[in-house]
């Protein structure tokens, strides 16, 4: 038996087991893919519970320094004991904004925390699997469900005081703490906030894709519509869809910013004096494209850092992140 524990030291046993194999795997007692003792010889070689036993091999799988085979075992998985904990973060999908969001988190956790991210990308079906393939390997669970229904029958399975919810949320899943957008009331503000340009345009196009996008979203933009007696239409897709001189368009999603761009260069439409363009979700580059696209736009860099910050302090709150009207050349 290669690992110990004493009585009267101050440290529950559980925690010194865990210490002992840490200690093991520094000495070089344990290698990578060396076998531990079952929980049943080494509940009964110290004489203590079972229970204590899987809870010191719980948080060292959580950790990545163990994993445990069905049928066959505990092994040692890695020798990096540095690593106090372990996090699953799922993301719908990766871009520029989300790449933001990815490394403020990260630079907050600071290097004795790792992060395994992993994408859905608004598929059901992978979603549940690779939260069903990672049940008990993480001491957090970071989850981003995008618009994808019944949640709880997958989120169920994992502890409850272990899941946040991240950008979007819903009734369903409302018990979970959680940051997120407040779609509906950031778009409608943000619409009231540039309002005064839009007075020159005939109509507002809004680009929705019903099966991305937040309801919240078009919610707010039809009451932004509707308050301020402003002519309005959603449509789905830019295929077979002509741009029209005088429209402003509201686009969710950098593929078609770049189409409506590209369309206007072919019709020799001039952006801010022909058409409008706002954007949702500011990057870098929208700085930049044709003197400035005008965003609606979460801080993502703001919740990345606020959520690094609820884990590490374990905060069970619910928080609507801050958004931002960026008015630039494109109105």
């Amino acid at each position: 038996m290669k690992i110990s524990i004493k009585d009267k030291v101050g440290l529950p046993k559980y925690k010194q087991i865990i210490k002992s194999i840490e200690e093991a795997i520094l000495n070089g007692t344990y290698k990578k893919g060396d076998k531990l003792p079952s929980i049943g010889e080494t509940k009964k070689e110290l004489s203590i519970s079972r229970d204590t036993v899987l809870l010191a091999y719980g948080d060292l799988k959580a950790r990545g320094i163990v994993q445990s085979i069905p049928g066959k075992g505990y092994y040692i998985n890695s020798e990096s004991i540095n690593i106090r904990q372990k996090i699953f973060l799922l993301f719908d999908e990766l871009n520029a904004f989300k790449e933001d969001l990815y490394n403020s988190f990260l630079n907050k956790l600071g290097n004795n925390i790792e992060v395994d991210i992993f994408f859905h990308h608004f598929n059901y079906d992978v979603f549940q699997k690779l939260i069903f393939d990672n049940l008990g390997k993480y001491n957090y669970y970071v989850v981003m469900p995008a618009k994808l229904n019944n949640l709880n029958s997958v989120l169920e399975r994992l502890p409850k005081d272990k899941v946040y919810i991240l950008d979007q949320t819903k009734e369903e899943i409302s018990e979970y703490p959680s940051i997120f957008q407040d779609f509906e009331k950031d778009i409608y503000k943000g619409l009231v906030g540039c309002k005064h340009l839009l007075k020159k345009y005939k109509q507002l196009i809004f680009l929705f894709d019903k099966e991305k996008q937040p309801d919240g979203l078009l919610l707010g933009f039809q009451k932004f519509c509707n308050d301020y007696n402003v002519t309005g239409k959603c449509i789905r897709t830019l295929n077979d869809y002509k741009i029209c001189n005088g429209d402003v368009y509201i686009i969710p999603d950098d593929r078609n910013l770049i189409r409506i761009i590209k369309e206007c260069k072919e019709s020799q439409f001039e952006i801010s004096k022909d058409i409008g363009v706002i954007s949702y979700n500011d990057t870098l580059l929208k700085e930049i494209v044709e003197g400035g696209i005008t965003t609606i736009s979460t801080d993502f860099e703001g919740m990345g850092e606020r959520l690094a910050s609820m884990i590490i302090n374990n905060e069970k709150v619910k928080i609507a992140n801050p958004y931002n009207l960026i008015l630039r050349k494109s109105l």
